[in-house]
């Protein structure tokens, strides 16, 4: 029939129409539901009549929307799923508003130039290896064997020189050096005296050193000092300084139900999620860690590093507080 609807055509209530009426149901003012999650009444009333603009972030809105529903008794992942269908188009509306802004236009052609320059620099660099490689591979091997057209040594004779034509081997022949060789010496002229040959007078044989037990019968004046000059290299100690930690401890004590969300220095998120009253929060990461705290009023006490911290020594919107500690 055409006047049945479908089920997927069925809208559901809006999500703070359905927290109100849970909430009147129950008889439960917005007071009241106010001081259980420790937030103003106002913000309750803005969750109530869908004006979500009053509320700083769409992780809050969850929260305060998911306490809220399990504080009136309805299925809060109902309630959540509701409330993504209708935060959908201002979703759209601010992706349509962040991809027309020029800004992002500029950051997305600086990052097209970083990775067109990346790449020509791995090019040059794969280009550069490559050259490096054929170059050491092109190199004349070092295995021995003679350079093509290297000259041969004067006054040697090759081994292909050796054979005569008629195939008698020739032994080869070194030319004699110039300063030993027995070249035509001047004869002495007729009457004249010819000097005798100046003789050196051979040289005393070098003595064997003495061992041991010939040590031991030399006289002291004739023992052979033995002198060790060793000097031994100064090393230098180098000092290791010891490593700066930056690892810092949080322990947070809750006295209600609060949202809390702690992020170290590399950006990593090491809590997030709501704590109920009672429970105790310790956690460590590098610092500075940022702290997000979604009720102020809910924390009974804060302590970083063993010290404890006064919460009203930070800003507070809304009861809201984010901050950053650093060692």
């Amino acid at each position: 029939m055409t006047g049945d609807v479908e089920p997927d055509q069925v809208t559901a209530e809006p999500v703070g129409e359905q927290l109100r009426q849970g909430r009147e149901r129950l008889g439960l003012s917005v007071s009241a539901i106010a001081d259980e999650q420790h937030l103003r009444p106002s913000v309750i009333q803005a969750i109530e009549n869908g004006d979500y603009s009053k509320i700083d972030s769409e992780l809050f809105l969850k929260g305060y929307v998911r306490a809220y529903a399990r504080q009136v008794g309805l299925d809060a992942d109902a309630v959540i799923a509701d409330l993504n269908r209708e935060l959908e188009p201002a979703r759209q509306q601010k992706e349509l508003e962040h991809q027309a802004s020029p800004l992002v236009s500029i950051e997305r052609k600086k990052r097209r130039k970083r990775q067109v320059a990346k790449l020509l620099l791995a090019l040059l660099v794969v280009a550069l290896v490559a050259y490096l490689i054929a170059g050491y591979l092109a190199e004349p091997g070092t295995d021995g064997e003679a350079a093509p057209g290297a000259e041969t040594p004067a006054g040697t004779v090759t081994p292909d020189q050796g054979q005569m034509s008629d195939g008698q081997d020739v032994q080869p022949v070194t030319e004699p050096n110039d300063e030993f060789s027995g070249a035509e010496q001047p004869l002495p002229e007729e009457g004249s005296s010819v000097p005798e040959i100046e003789r050196v007078p051979p040289a005393d044989p070098l003595e064997p050193e003495p061992t041991g037990a010939e040590l031991e019968e030399l006289p002291a004046d004739r023992v052979p000092a033995v002198t060790q000059s060793t000097e031994p290299a100064l090393q230098e100690e180098q000092l290791l300084a010891p490593a700066a930690t930056t690892e810092a401890r949080l322990q947070i004590a809750f006295s209600g139900d609060c949202w809390v969300q702690v992020t170290d220095a590399g950006g990593s998120r090491l809590v997030s999620g709501l704590r109920r009253s009672g429970e105790q929060l310790d956690v460590t990461g590098d610092a500075p860690l940022t702290v997000v705290i979604g009720a102020v009023s809910a924390v009974e006490s804060i302590r970083f590093q063993g010290e404890t911290l006064n919460i009203g020594d930070f800003r507070v919107v809304n009861n809201r507080s984010e901050f950053t500690l650093e060692l």
